[in-house]
């Protein structure tokens, strides 16, 4: 027995299965899952399997009557999906219906949609199993697991990597474009789904190296060269530099090697008008103005 590796339809995901036959990359296979049987294709090369770990099985390859019917249950799960939708606005549901799927066995129908709210689907139904004699689950999906059953374009312009890649959907937080320095615009922040960015999580990690050896913005520094102390209003953590704001203007692009941070002591000595936190030319609101 091997455990093999294999990718439904609507998702990236990889579920490991047990089987008998090391079946090559690219095999369609049926599969016991936790639905029933489905058609699966094999994404990775067969490992051993482990103990206490729980898998579907491999029923068998594919053969031409396999995926001939079940063709013909994705274009049936096609049309009872828009007909729902049909249906749904006839009845002013606030529900939007993203996939009707069959089973291989055609024992169970499910229907994966959306709402933002708890709504009545006893009409939905009786409908659609007035044109099936499946039972019928409805499965509630959140706003990225409707983009990756879809499959939309994200703003790079490639299609989404929920629907390509993504195996899990890790938590995304509005820290991680903070520590990229990233401008928090919603609209360029946002994804599809209306979600936070997934992928702001690729590279979070190596950004959080970078600003290791990046003085923290607001900190009071001196340039090792010129001697000017200001206070860092940017950080480039990509070309590991900053910019420092001094009371003679700025400094951009100031590798952080030739800065020297104040330390409390330092800040506490200096003059108000060498701190570098005010803004150039201003006058110091501590001195009466002549």
């Amino acid at each position: 027995m091997v455990v093999l590796p294999v990718r439904f339809e609507r998702s990236p995901r990889l579920h490991p299965m047990l089987s008998e036959v090391a079946h090559p990359v690219g095999t369609r296979v049926v599969v016991q899952g936790k639905r029933g049987p489905e058609v699966a294709t094999v994404r990775g090369e067969p490992t051993p399997p482990q103990e206490q770990e729980r898998y579907g099985a491999v029923l068998r390859a594919a053969t031409p009557e396999d995926l001939s019917r079940w063709e013909d249950l994705h274009t049936t799960g096609e049309d009872l999906k828009w007909l729902l939708r049909a249906r749904a606005r006839q009845r002013s549901l606030p529900v939007k219906v993203v996939a009707v799927e069959f089973t291989l066995d055609e024992s169970l129908v499910t229907v994966s949609y959306s709402a933002e709210e708890r709504i009545e689907l006893t009409g939905l139904i009786s409908e659609l199993r007035g044109h099936t004699r499946a039972r019928v689950n409805f499965a509630a999906v959140g706003p990225r697991e409707q983009a990756q059953m879809i499959g939309t374009l994200g703003a790079c312009g490639r299609e989404n990597c929920s629907s390509t890649h993504l195996q899990d959907f890790a938590p995304v937080s509005i820290r991680m474009a903070r520590d990229q320095q990233l401008p928090l615009n919603p609209e360029k922040l946002s994804g599809p789904c209306g979600r936070l960015l997934c992928c702001l999580q690729f590279e979070h990690t190596q950004y959080l190296d970078l600003l290791k050896d990046l003085p923290r913005k607001n900190a009071r520094v001196c340039h090792e060269g010129s001697g000017a102390c200001g206070k860092v209003t940017k950080l480039h953590p990509l070309a590991g530099t900053v910019d420092v704001t001094t009371d003679q203007g700025v400094l951009t692009d100031v590798p952080a090697a030739e800065l020297r941070r104040l330390t409390d002591a330092e800040i506490k000595a200096m003059p108000d008008t060498g701190r570098g936190g005010g803004r150039p030319g201003r006058p110091n609101r501590a001195q009466p103005r002549e």
